[in-house]
């Protein structure tokens, strides 16, 4: 394979003036310039990207971190992470973060001592504090997805769970539902803590009073979803359900069903996040749709933003938008 040494021999140049070619920094007569570019053909070089990097300190590359890969949710993220990339002519490195506060910060690292000019974490248990910290010790910029941090707002990439879950709950209380239980992700996660604040006021807001009782978490799968709505039917009696996630949701369809129960005559079921399996399940699922597209793009924008030195506004969090199908109804019972 050749080096540069090989091209600096065959232009009759320095290792300086090759380098001030390749990085296009510095002044270098036109003639000089086309016979690197004539030895470089000649040799087939290829540049050492990562020594470049050393050099320069910059990669012109974006580190990204995801929770883990499961779902169409991170594959619409990572497609629109990889447009994203592309259309800021910067090479992109994903890796996974395993679902362990530990393990995303060996991933930040790790993309650091690569000499990413960026980097988006996208944190499902990080806590704020250490996320803060990280962010402003690193030596280059990092976007928080999933998480809004008040301190830092133009490094934070979040939807408004709140005001999303008060949404869902809100309006199955619009349609007479009062006994309305609810399917939450683990409860350690941030987002699965602000999306039962908005639950509960919703119903507070309604002077319905929150019954612990018909809280059941699952674990943002199919199965877990089966599991938590079974629990919820052995002891309670609900005439509406909201899931923290549309996959919760198809589980809980199952468990309903196998009850005898229909929805949405005898149950309304709300989920969230609006996944493609949502439109072609039976009866057609109700949800809360998550711009995910939206929200990498800005997180992307404002990571190369950020690296080339420009200022970056604050990003207010992104709003969930109900879309409305056939799995909610009038409340038929209570």
């Amino acid at each position: 394979m050749a080096t540069m040494v090989d091209v600096c021999r065959l232009a009759g140049v320095s290792k300086a003036t090759v380098s001030r070619v390749l990085n296009n920094t510095g002044p270098v007569k036109e003639s000089t310039r086309q016979a690197v570019y004539e030895a470089i053909q000649t040799l087939n070089y290829r540049p050492n990207g990562l020594a470049q990097a050393l050099a320069s300190h910059r990669s012109d590359t974006v580190g990204l971190i995801l929770s883990n890969f499961t779902g169409s949710y991170f594959g619409t993220l990572l497609r629109q992470a990889t447009r994203s990339a592309d259309e800021a002519g910067k090479q992109l490195i994903v890796t996974d973060g395993h679902d362990d506060p530990k393990r995303e910060l060996d991933a930040v690292n790790m993309l650091v001592d690569r000499r990413c000019d960026a980097i988006v974490l996208y944190s499902r248990h990080m806590p704020d504090d250490q996320l803060v910290q990280l962010i402003r010790e690193l030596p280059v910029p990092l976007i928080a997805m999933n998480r809004y941090l008040q301190a830092i707002p133009d490094r934070s990439i979040a939807l408004a769970q709140v005001s999303a879950a008060h949404m869902a709950t809100e309006y199955l209380l619009n349609l007479g539902h009062r006994r309305i239980a609810c399917i939450t992700r683990p409860v350690h996660q941030p987002t699965a803590q602000a999306r039962l604040q908005g639950y509960r006021e919703a119903l507070l807001a309604r002077g319905v009073k929150v019954e612990e009782t018909m809280i059941e978490e699952g674990a943002n799968t199919i199965p877990s979803g089966y599991e938590a709505c079974k629990k919820l039917l052995d002891r309670v009696s609900f005439s509406a359900l909201v899931c923290f996630t549309d996959y919760m949701a198809e589980g809980a369809y199952r468990a309903l069903s196998e009850k005898g129960l229909r929805i949405p005559d005898d149950v309304s079921v709300f989920g969230f996040d609006d996944a493609p399996v949502a439109a072609y399940m039976v009866p057609a699922l109700s949800t809360i749709h998550v711009p995910i597209e939206e929200m990498t793009r800005t997180a992307f924008e404002q990571a190369v933003r950020l690296a080339a030195g420009k200022e970056a506004p604050p990003i207010a969090p992104f709003q969930g938008r109900m879309v409305l199908r056939e799995s909610v109804s009038v409340v038929r019972k209570n």
